[in-house]
């Protein structure tokens, strides 16, 4: 037997032993990365006796899987949450790293009798927090944040971390080649940050515009062209001396929010890709680990995550997040929500590939934190989460987005809704759902039975509804298969809502909380019928308090299509 075999064997078995662990994460309220960290210290040499202590490989192979990840969170990052948010989440990205692994840092130098710039090194490898993570804890324990708070906490761990690779990288050529703090670390900022940004959004513009003209033969080559433009991108980044990690999740991001096609199964791809990059990573790690070396560190690393717990991330977020008006239980949240994940054990690495005299008491006390952060904080975020009463409905979100398969544009997407016991749709017919123009019912799946859609057909809970429908629609559609709640979100009515001339008066009302004070029997074209009464026409108007009605559509004499505004 070659030793390849045997590699391949015992791959095969770990990695089946993380996907399986995966389903203990929710029940015992963990992050995965926890679980696939455990399997590999059980495997380690403390375990099961398999030795690896090549950190070099580590590193190898840790910064492909971490391009993977980041390239899988810019493809998930919609832009509408980044406009949203960008400038708290901006601001907790650089300056909360900075400040929180500033404090860290000092704090690792008076504990472990390191140098300064060697204390910072710590404090920079541990600066950030892990979004897969946070999602995974938040989807796993059934909690549903604001959106604006949700936001946030996604946009700022998905893109914290290249300052803390900048810092890390800026502080070892300080330490190894004596780089100048002034004006060599700015530029080293700059031209990090600043070709990283060029590069990947060159590569994002021209990875979607590609994707759209190439017509290629097999569909499953789509999305291995999209890991190749990922890749490309982080490349070409790393080698003018720019940050490769930036690129690829702004080209990831920018790939993301573009129409392409085959994008659903691209998709799906690479959320697959990331996963085996996560398990796979953090296995590894946990076999680079020694878990009896982490004894040797247990109370250092105890008091250095107390600190970066308790007191650098709560200072890092408190005074940026009061700027911006966040309320007191959400910062709360946020400083709490400061999970560490893959990065600082791969940037632990570093120092041990650039040979520094403290670097393997480096990579314990940073492998002890960041087990410690995710075991405590995550098992605690779903409590935390619930005591300051930050929960809210679930709102009806699609389960999934299928796509329609062409080579070319098309203007349209089909989306499947779960219907939830508090949905407005439930026990309603569909002759009954004010749809908006131009969506259409394709198909209900109730159980393992599908059934055809009639204007006869009712609504039921845990119903899987498919509707064809334009992207730009998507909101209101969203809002009708939501629960009840009685308040009418402005964001969701701030455009023209384009309604069929049939619809009657109670549909709307049932449908989207509008009151037109009308018989709810009354249709949209009778209403603006008795109003207008001879002057009927495209273009008629109708106000009915702070509800407009417009004629947008007509089939001879009957109104076809009416447009909805509000005051």
């Amino acid at each position: 037997m070659f030793f390849i075999d045997e590699l391949i064997l015992l791959a095969a078995v770990l990695i089946l032993l993380g996907i399986l662990s995966s389903k203990l994460s929710a029940r015992l309220g963990l992050p995965v990365l926890v679980l696939f960290l455990l399997i590999g210290m059980l495997a380690g040499e403390d375990g099961i006796g398999i030795t690896f202590d090549n950190a070099e490989a580590a590193h190898t192979l840790g910064t492909l899987a971490l391009a993977m990840i980041l390239f899988d969170g810019g493809l998930q990052t919609s832009v509408k949450s980044i406009k949203q948010v960008w400038k708290p989440a901006a601001m907790l990205a650089t300056v909360g790293v900075l400040v929180t692994a500033t404090i860290t840092g000092f704090a690792a130098v008076y504990i472990l009798k390191l140098s300064v710039y060697e204390g910072l090194l710590l404090g920079a490898i541990v600066g950030s927090t892990d979004a897969a993570a946070v999602f995974a804890l938040l989807r796993n324990a059934g909690i549903h944040l604001n959106k604006r708070l949700a936001a946030t906490l996604e946009i700022e761990s998905a893109s914290n971390d290249p300052m803390a690779i900048f810092l890390t990288i800026g502080l070892l050529e300080i330490i190894v080649n004596d780089l100048q703090i002034g004006v060599g670390l700015l530029q080293l900022l700059v031209m990090q940050m600043g070709l990283g940004s060029l590069v990947g959004l060159t590569v994002g513009w021209s990875a979607v515009k590609l994707i759209n003209k190439v017509h290629l033969g097999a569909s499953g080559l789509y999305p291995v062209m999209v890991v190749a433009c990922g890749l490309l991108a982080f490349g070409i980044a790393a080698n003018i001396g720019g940050s490769g990690f930036l690129a690829i999740f702004i080209t990831g991001v920018i790939i993301g929010n573009s129409q392409f096609v085959f994008k659903k199964s691209t998709l799906l791809f690479h959320d697959g890709l990331a996963w085996l990059s996560q398990i796979t990573m953090f296995v590894m790690l946990g076999l680079l680990v020694t878990p009896s070396s982490l004894l040797g560190v247990w109370f250092e690393g105890l008091l250095i995550a107390s600190i970066l717990v308790f007191v650098a991330r709560p200072l890092a977020v408190i005074p940026i997040l009061a700027i911006f008006g966040f309320k007191g239980r959400e910062i709360a949240l946020v400083s709490w929500v400061g999970l560490r994940g893959s990065v600082p054990i791969i940037l632990a690495i570093f120092p041990l590939l650039f040979g520094l005299p403290n670097a393997a008491l480096i990579f314990d006390v940073v492998f002890f934190v960041v087990l410690l952060s995710a075991i405590v904080q995550g098992s605690t975020l779903a409590r935390v989460a619930r005591k300051l009463g930050l929960i809210e409905e679930e709102v009806g979100e699609p389960a999934a987005t299928l796509e329609i398969t062409a080579l070319g544009d098309v203007d349209a997407e089909i989306v499947q809704y779960t219907v939830g016991e508090n949905s407005k749709v439930v026990g309603r017919c569909l002759s009954d759902i004010a749809l908006p123009d131009n969506s259409v019912v394709a198909m209900i799946t109730r159980g393992t039975k599908v059934i055809a859609p009639r204007g006869s057909t009712s609504i039921d809970t845990h119903d899987h509804v498919f509707i064809v429908l334009r992207p730009e629609l998507r909101v209101f559609v969203d809002w009708i298969f939501s629960p009840a709640t009685g308040i009418i979100l402005s964001e969701t009515f701030s455009k023209p809502l384009y309604l069929k001339g049939y619809t009657k008066v109670g549909d709307i009302l049932d449908s989207y909380g509008l009151d037109l004070a009308h018989d709810r029997h009354l249709t949209l074209d009778e209403v603006i019928r008795n109003k207008v009464n001879n002057d009927l026409k495209i273009g008629s108007e109708v106000a009915l308090n702070d509800i407009f009605l417009e004629v947008q559509g007509m089939v001879g004499k009957r109104i076809s299509t009416v447009c909805l505004t509000l005051a």
